[in-house]
């Protein structure tokens, strides 16, 4: 029992030592050993999931994660709504003064979201280590974020006191910060889906726009021509343009109007040619997206149905081959000779590189 005692403590410093050994032949890229242990490596996947965790809310928001992206949302319509009523003479005392508590709140909340989103980043191989960081604060949101900040704080400095409305330049930042939280999904996948439609329907939208630029230069000459004379309101080629652009567009000011009859035949024969030609885009653009949005819906269910589909032509395929009454299906299934059965395995006969090599060896 000594013997056995004194061996034990023996195997026990044995295990440490290859533990050791192990742990020594590890190395980093600069050759110094890594270290490992249970403690941090827990810490170790608790900081990982940590970093993981905040990344997806900020950056890839799902859930309930949209409740704090709206709560941003409110914050900073809240902001601007106070900097609209701050012009107005009745509210200007206490909307300034709300205003610059407001803004208070959003240069702490903006703060320590710019700081999360940049060390959370890191979660991701591209932006690890200070230069993924340095790359990540490049991106063109975190920039519009870090310019915000910077006139936020600079509003606050100014103080409310008759220097608001001197810093109204840098309080018209804020509304970068609205753009921001409109493009909730951070990638871009709203953008991705009008680029696509824009450019499966190029080439009926070129013609339709460059007919209807052709209607806006023939219509806005032929009426400058027999206004010009008889009409101050079209002097000049230029109000002729403006005027076209307004009519055949549908928005109509009315601020320029023809007064001759032929100018007025004249108008209203372009505008019903014209607004067909202008009112095209839209109807292209819509069909474009009602296609797209059934494609996406159509490939949904394709993704859907694709798996399961494949596991099981997978599943009938291993349940067949792995049949002990067709012993001739070796070629397939030779690879996991050691997971199947021992009456499977017997029952396999040997596959034709082991004959080749039974050959060659007599």
């Amino acid at each position: 029992k000594s013997a056995e005692g004194s061996l034990n403590p023996m195997k026990g410093g044995t295990g440490s030592d290859s533990l050791r050994g192990k742990q020594g032949a590890r190395l980093s890229l600069l050759g110094k050993p890594l270290i490992y242990s249970a403690q941090s490596g827990r810490r170790n996947v608790r900081y990982r999931r940590l970093q993981n965790y905040l990344y997806n809310v900020l950056e890839r928001p799902r859930a309930w994660a949209f409740i704090y992206h709206a709560f941003v949302f409110i914050l900073v319509f809240s902001c601007l709504v106070l900097s609209v009523f701050s012009t107005i003479p009745a509210h200007q005392d206490t909307s300034s003064y709300s205003l610059l508590i407001l803004e208070f709140v959003m240069i702490v909340v903006f703060g320590l979201e710019y700081i999360i989103r940049i060390w959370s980043a890191g979660c991701c191989c591209r932006y690890r280590g200070w230069q993924g960081r340095l790359r990540f604060a490049r991106k063109p949101f975190c920039v519009i974020d870090i310019i915000v900040l910077i006139a936020s704080v600079a509003v606050v400095s100014a103080g409310s006191q008759g220097n608001i409305f001197a810093t109204s330049v840098l309080r018209s930042l804020r509304f970068l910060q609205i753009l921001r939280m409109v493009r909730m999904d951070r990638r871009g996948g709203t953008w991705k889906l009008l680029g696509s439609v824009v450019y499966a329907h190029s080439k009926e939208l070129v013609t339709a726009w460059y007919i209807g630029f052709l209607v806006l230069i023939f219509s806005s000459f032929l009426v400058y021509l027999v206004e010009n004379k008889f009409n101050k309101e079209f002097a000049t080629y230029a109000d002729a343009l403006w005027w076209g652009t307004i009519t055949l567009t549908t928005i109509g000011y009315g601020d320029k109007t023809p007064k001759t009859w032929t100018g007025r035949m004249l108008s209203a024969g372009f505008a019903l040619l014209g607004i067909s030609f202008f009112a095209l885009p839209a109807g292209i653009l819509g069909s474009g997206f009602a296609l797209k949005v059934q494609e996406q819906h159509r490939q949904k269910h394709f993704e859907k149905r694709r798996n399961p589909a494949a596991y099981l032509i997978q599943t009938a395929w291993r349940y067949y081959s792995t049949d002990s009454a067709r012993p001739y299906l070796d070629a397939t299934w030779r690879h996991y000779e050691s997971l199947l059965p021992v009456h499977r395995q017997v029952a396999l006969p040997p596959s034709r590189s082991e004959t080749c090599a039974t050959n060659q060896t007599v």
